[in-house]
């Protein structure tokens, strides 16, 4: 009987795993953050993102907008040049999803088009719930959350800033990897 409840527990345990969300760790200039992603909520926008994710494509890019009590805004800008870098094509907005743009999580930027995000992101530095699609508005996309360096959000958050909300000094993001879940 113990054996079986043990090879069950290890069923289980394996279950749960398996039902995990993708997890990345975005290391940055200012520290490292941590992201659960919610391919249920936002399936096309959660692969968008793990598409730039898997070929390293934010290696080098910056929080390129910044606004304290607002969010901070990255992943669309070259460090080396400063150039707008290369995208993939827009992705569908998935806003209509329950999810809402409260402190610490993650959303698409997007032009007036609501079906423009690609590869920029924000994360919300405090609730935005007025970004939340509404009737017949389209929001803007939460499609993961802050689940470790909120400390680093803020840092960032408080930087000084140019016009634009430009950063003075880059923010860097050095990387952002898919958290192996043997990590975790």
């Amino acid at each position: 009987m113990k054996t079986f409840l043990s090879l069950f527990m290890l069923i289980a345990s394996f279950n749960l795993f398996a039902a995990e969300n993708p997890t990345v760790v975005m290391e940055t200039s200012k520290g490292q953050i941590i992201i659960e992603l919610f391919p249920d909520e936002a399936p096309k926008t959660v692969a968008n993102f793990l598409a730039y994710v898997q070929k390293d494509g934010y290696k080098k890019t910056t929080f390129h907008r910044v606004i304290n009590g607002f969010m901070i805004q990255g992943g669309g800008f070259s460090a080396k040049t400063g150039n707008k870098v290369s995208t993939l094509p827009p992705v569908e907005n998935e806003s209509r999803n329950g999810l809402s743009n409260e402190r610490g999580t993650l959303a698409m930027a997007r032009t007036a088009n609501p079906h423009s995000a690609s590869r920029q992101f924000f994360i919300n530095h405090k609730d935005n719930a007025f970004l939340d699609a509404k009737g017949g508005n389209w929001g803007y996309t939460v499609f993961g959350e802050v689940t470790l360096g909120m400390d680093v959000v803020d840092k960032i958050a408080k930087v000084k800033t140019a016009s634009q909300d430009k950063p003075v000094q880059p923010v860097i993001i050095n990387s952002i990897k898919l958290l192996d879940r043997e990590m975790k």
